[in-house]
């Protein structure tokens, strides 16, 4: 009988260089993370062939937003309704995104970059580097100034921190400058962007920082990093006896 070739997955999967690049975008509730994927959508829709997977608990508002603005075709906005932690689906078992990533990829091969954004939680949430390959954290000015020292995995150590919403600072009070070098600090130095979708420079300077990381992707000098595990964290429950409560992923 003769031989029969076998191909191993690790030999049939594509090296991570030859796929799209997956950025994932997380951060607290009302940050602005949908907004900010509108921006990068509008900034880098006609030079890059660019796909979106939303994560919302328990409806597909996200997905919708972004279709009604118009940034991409329709097809190529894919929601997930995790039913549970937004946590669990980005970092735990990434399974519903990973097949989403997957399946958006070779529907509208080849894509350059597929943005996956988190739902809305709070600051512990980080992505699996199983399931992304850069990712930025978003916090907002609305959120408070002091919001950047109080530190966490995704402010600490993703690869970029986007401080958005900067053209409410004078309506809440709070000192942009300061909130970057707070951002700065508690980064070690890490890239801090200050960000209003209303301002080109900054949304310019955000287009770069995807195109860099694109290259070093595409060269296969990017390598993916694990901003750490997430800290206990609680969840508001109306049901519990104590009004919510607190779990981790360990």
């Amino acid at each position: 009988m003769p031989e029969t070739a076998t191909t191993s997955p690790a030999e049939a999967a594509p090296a991570a260089k030859d796929r799209a690049l997956r950025l994932g975008i997380a951060g607290p509730v009302g940050t602005g993370k949908s907004s900010l994927i509108a921006s990068v959508c509008r900034a880098l829709s006609e030079e890059l062939r660019l796909g979106v997977i939303t994560n919302d608990i328990y409806t597909d508002e996200d997905a919708r937003f972004l279709r009604s603005a118009g940034v991409l075709d329709p097809e190529r906005i894919r929601p997930i309704e995790t039913g549970a932690c937004p946590h669990t689906a980005i970092r735990d078992d990434v399974t519903a995104n990973l097949m989403a990533a997957e399946d958006i990829e070779r529907d509208f091969a080849p894509l350059d970059v597929v943005l996956i954004e988190s739902g809305g939680d709070n600051l512990t949430a980080t992505f699996s580097p199983a399931l992304v390959d850069a990712q930025i954290f978003v916090l907002d000015v609305a959120g408070g100034g002091d919001v950047a020292r109080k530190g966490g995995p995704g402010i600490g150590r993703a690869d970029l921190l986007v401080v958005n919403k900067t053209d409410l600072a004078p309506h809440v009070g709070v000192d942009v400058e300061q909130m970057v070098a707070d951002a700065t600090e508690a980064r070690e130095g890490r890239a801090v962007l200050a960000l209003s979708r209303t301002d080109e420079g900054s949304v310019s300077a955000l287009r770069q920082w995807v195109l860099t990381v694109l290259a070093a992707h595409r060269a296969g000098e990017h390598i993916p990093q694990d901003p750490g595990p997430m800290a206990p964290h609680f969840h508001a429950d109306e049901d519990h006896p104590d009004g919510g409560y607190v779990h981790s992923h360990a």
